[in-house]
């Protein structure tokens, strides 16, 4: 019988203890248009000197004297090779089969029966291929997204530093500039006499408040001073702010035992809990409708967990899986930052966001809480500020 199959080379490692039987498993490969560079095995000491080589498939008997197949199989397993593995025998049962297909073996032939050799090897061969292949697109999906992730961190830092550089600028050029002005101005309303001139004067002067004003509260959005303060504090200027500019009532609570732990974050995670709370507070005001938003600080086993939540419309799926929805694309590639995640869920009672952000010492140890004597007073732990 022959095979319609196109000739190819193969390297072929044969475990058989028959040299006939070898024989004839190389006629058959040869009749299906298989040139086969083969090595014939039939004790465990020479199929694992022979792993070292490369080979495209490995046809087993099942049974040799003092080796097996399913030995032989384990054998490859444990010596990482991802080779093709066939077993070929004339007294294998349906469980043992069973067994060896579970066990990673591509397929199982009876020696009775050697017309499916050809094409079980081809089919073998080419899964393996095709495992492969995907095993790789894994691997350079994996490191794309590692790289992405990269760039992503370091889009985040170097906007953090243009900003930090742009309020700088704004601090010192333009916010010096409008109070040597204003102070010019101060000067001409005391030593003018004319009402026309004063009153002129007093309306640039106004102006010129609400520049600095303006100025100020760039600077604050571009990088905010008060996190010199610490996390708690700008926090507090935030929701005060908040609250008074938007007429929504905004609570932050945090744990006493935890505000000197507070003080004392790892660099960069108080900006990023700022940044969280500032772009859950933006969306807030945009879209949700709310009359009450609620701000948890909190740590606890060495976790550091900014939770914001609001009672407003909620999200919809749509909303949450949006195509150009950066605002919490940029979250939680900035958490990463921080070795930190997101967790961002919505309903109809209204929208909450976590950020968890795990904290260690200098020596590697989790950051807890420190109780104080204030917590014996309350049990809560708990304050509104």
């Amino acid at each position: 019988m022959t095979y319609s199959s196109p000739e190819r080379h193969l390297r072929l490692l044969h475990i058989e203890d028959s040299e006939l039987d070898h024989e004839l498993t190389l006629a058959h490969l040869r009749r299906g248009g298989i040139q086969a560079e083969a090595l014939r095995v039939d004790t465990e000491a020479e199929y694992l000197k022979a792993l070292d080589e490369d080979w495209d498939v490995i046809v087993s008997d099942y049974n040799l004297p003092g080796f097996s197949g399913l030995v032989a199989l384990d054998l490859l397993k444990a010596h990482g090779r991802d080779i093709p593995f066939v077993l070929v025998s004339g007294e294998i049962g349906e469980d043992t089969a069973v067994e060896a297909m579970r066990n990673g073996a591509s397929d199982y032939l009876l020696k009775n029966n050697l017309t499916r050799l050809v094409p079980a090897l081809l089919h073998a061969i080419e899964a393996a291929e095709t495992r492969r292949a995907r095993e790789r697109a894994d691997l350079e999906l994996g490191a794309s997204k590692q790289r992405l992730h990269e760039l992503a961190q370091h889009l985040q830092t170097s906007v953090e530093m243009e900003r930090a550089a742009i309020a700088r600028e704004i601090h010192d050029d333009v916010g010096g500039s409008l109070t040597a002005l204003k102070f010019d101005l101060a000067w001409i309303v005391r030593h003018s006499q004319e009402a026309g001139v004063q009153s002129r004067v007093n309306g640039a002067l106004e102006t010129v408040t609400l520049a600095i004003e303006a100025s100020q509260r760039i600077m604050h959005n571009l990088r905010p001073a008060i996190l010199e303060q610490g996390l708690v504090a700008a926090l507090q200027w935030m929701t005060a702010r908040f609250e008074r500019r938007t007429g929504v009532t905004c609570v932050l609570r945090t744990p006493h035992s935890a505000l000197v732990a507070l003080q004392q974050l790892p660099a960069g995670v108080p900006l990023v809990a700022y940044r969280a709370a500032q772009e859950a507070l933006t969306n807030i005001t945009k879209h949700a409708h709310a009359s009450r938003v609620e701000i948890d600080l909190a740590l606890a086993g060495g976790v550091l967990s900014l939770e914001v939540s609001d009672n407003g419309r909620g999200l919809s799926q749509e909303d949450l899986v949006k195509a150009r929805s950066f605002g919490i694309r940029g979250l939680h590639e900035r958490a990463r930052t921080v070795e930190g995640w997101v967790d961002l869920s919505s309903g109809p009672s209204g929208t909450t966001l976590i950020l968890s952000v795990p904290l260690t010492q200098a020596d590697g140890t989790p950051v807890q809480e420190t109780p104080t004597a204030r917590d014996a007073e309350d049990p809560t732990g708990w304050g509104e500020l």
